[in-house]
């Protein structure tokens, strides 16, 4: 692909307005580490909730689903739209509770909710663990995505793609903290859609691919199926089709049971650093409603188009998930060329700087502050956070080189943390978990990918059916031959953060005052906001299509499913403060 002088001047744009955000902005984020990591807790809803969107909106997310797509179909797709499900959990469930926790990160909600040794040794690990590996794995797929993308349209080597990209966004969130972050997403975000939309325009228009109607006449009847097909797996099986064993993997214990970045049962990791940003707990909720509404609604649907046109025109392309960058490289006009490189620069850089800024946060505030230098001030904090925000950057660098598959890495996150889900919900509403069900629930997750990988023959999504009972049972087990928390620091939490439902009866008795919130009230409200996000996703797919029935069957449903929402103010009233 050759680019004109206005290809560059929009690639050279987009980069450089996240860095003049940087600059305009790093004064306010060298005040304290609560500015740096947390923007001072005053982000409105609407900016939280687009950064939420933006930092999922990764380079590598286009590749991904082209690929998910070239092995089964658009009913793939329920690898990740499975998870809309324990998104509407967090809206309902706990956005509210962790703006409520006042805590940094999401990781020191352990020596909150816990006590003693255990609850040291649980924050200091996973702070080590989900700061350094596994982030700089999550920046190095996301390196990788970027790299295939420019060594397809533009020619580069990994190694100059990815040192460019992690110069450029190393530098905006080392100076800007979080608000440089958030603030950059909400700019990028609005390049990156239109870029993907405009994209799938002209797949569409590509010789060969007929538009919509061309793709329905040139793809296997079973590309095109949301749903599963009951002879996938088979010897005689379909392609591009998802069996129902994966389908059931997915839907029925994926959402809840496995950890995943930006898709944490319970809302952790950047999730929850966006929501413990927010000005109020009603903002929190907001945000987190916005972000399930666009992340699963509004973004999928020109992805899986470009996807579709792909498989027609490099039918037997060796790396599927290139077939993304090849539509870039061979279809798109002067122009439209820059905008779409810079689309993918501007989602590189939002999740990436998010991760950068994520992971230093582990470091320094629950290791570095906690175990290392528990006396250091502001300034000396700020310091340390810019320098480790460097240091992951160089690590995840190297990592970049030992990944071949962005998908491959999704799944290795999904199988590594199968059955710590169902402990990270339990423990905001069930008194008797203490730090012992969590040390045990990582510890057997653990064991159990690794017996799965080198006993069995089973693959992704099949083997979470035994991962999970594995390590639930586990940290059941755990649960129960330990001792639970003391009752004064059960009492204490259980005042701060308020959660609701019968796990907390009997330490509601000792607290005083009102009895735990029913969760029925949230259950249909969870049931709601699902229907909501699942009839407009399939509704929207369902007209671009040309199903008209169907677009009005589903729109008909969305809109039901949205004004018994609006019905009940219940879920977005403000709440009296703390006692």
């Amino acid at each position: 692909m050759s680019l004109t002088g206005l290809d560059w001047m929009l690639v050279l744009g987009i980069a450089a307005l996240p860095l003049a955000v940087g600059v305009a902005l790093r004064r306010r984020a060298g005040v304290s580490t609560q500015q740096f990591f947390l923007s001072g807790r005053d982000l409105p809803w609407w900016l939280s909730g687009t950064s939420m969107v933006a930092t999922t909106f990764a380079a590598d997310t286009p590749l991904a689903v082209t690929g998910i797509v070239a092995a089964s179909g658009l009913a793939g797709n329920w690898l990740w739209w499975n998870a809309a499900l324990g998104t509407m959990l967090t809206v309902f469930f706990f956005a509210r509770l962790w703006r409520r926790a006042g805590i940094t990160t999401d990781v020191e909600f352990a020596e909150l909710r816990y006590t003693g040794r255990p609850a040291a040794f649980l924050r200091g690990f996973r702070a080590l663990y989900l700061g350094l590996p596994i982030n700089c794995l999550i920046i190095g797929w996301v390196n990788l995505a970027l790299a295939k993308v420019f060594a397809v349209v533009l020619g580069w080597e990994r190694l100059t793609a990815v040192l460019l990209g992690l110069a450029i966004t190393g530098c905006y969130a080392a100076l800007a903290g979080l608000r440089g972050v958030v603030v950059s997403d909400f700019l990028l975000f609005a390049v990156a859609l239109t870029g993907t939309w405009a994209l799938a325009h002209f797949a569409l228009a590509a010789p060969g691919v007929g538009g919509l109607a061309g793709l329905a006449e040139r793809l296997p009847d079973e590309a095109l199926r949301v749903a599963p097909s009951f002879g996938a797996g088979a010897s005689d099986a379909p392609t591009l089709a998802l069996s129902l064993s994966a389908f059931v993997a997915f839907l029925g214990v994926q959402w809840w049971a496995s950890w995943y970045p930006g898709q944490e049962p319970g809302g952790g990791g950047y999730l929850a650093q966006r929501m413990m940003s927010a000005r109020s707990e009603r903002h929190a909720l907001l945000a987190t409603l916005w972000f399930a509404i666009a992340h699963y609604c509004l973004r999928p649907w020109p992805w899986i188009v470009v996807a579709l046109a792909s498989l027609v025109l490099y039918p037997d392309i060796a790396d599927p998930e290139s077939g993304y960058a090849l539509v870039m490289r061979d279809h798109l006009p002067a122009g439209w060329r820059g905008l779409l490189i810079g689309a993918f620069v501007a989602a590189y850089m939002s999740t990436v700087s998010t991760q950068l800024n994520w992971g230093t946060s582990y470091l320094v505030n629950d290791v570095y502050a906690r175990f290392v230098r528990a006396r250091a001030g502001s300034a000396e904090l700020v310091a340390v956070s810019r320098a480790v925000t460097v240091g992951i950057m160089l690590l995840s660098g190297a990592l970049t080189f030992r990944l071949e598959s962005v998908r491959q890495a999704w799944e290795f996150a999904l199988e590594s943390g199968a059955g710590i889900g169902l402990v990270l919900i339990l423990r905001w509403y069930w008194w008797r978990v203490n730090a012992f069900s969590e040390i045990a629930a990582l510890l057997a997750a653990a064991v159990g990918f690794v017996g799965m990988r080198l006993l069995t023959t089973v693959e992704f999504p099949q083997t979470l059916l035994y991962l999970v009972p594995w390590t639930t049972a586990w940290w059941l087990a755990a649960t129960w031959l330990t001792p639970p928390e003391p009752m004064s620091h059960l009492v204490a939490f259980y005042r701060r953060v308020r959660p609701g439902g019968p796990g907390w009866a009997p330490v509601a008795a000792r607290a005083g005052g009102e009895a735990p919130e029913r969760l029925r009230p949230g259950l249909l409200r969870w049931a709601a906001g699902s229907v909501l996000v699942y009839a407009t996703l399939f509704a929207a797919g369902a007209a671009l299509f040309g199903s008209v029935g169907r677009a009005w069957l589903w729109g008909g449903l969305a809109v039901a499913a949205g004004g018994w929402l609006c019905r009940d103010p219940g879920w977005t009233r403000r709440r009296a403060a703390a006692p």
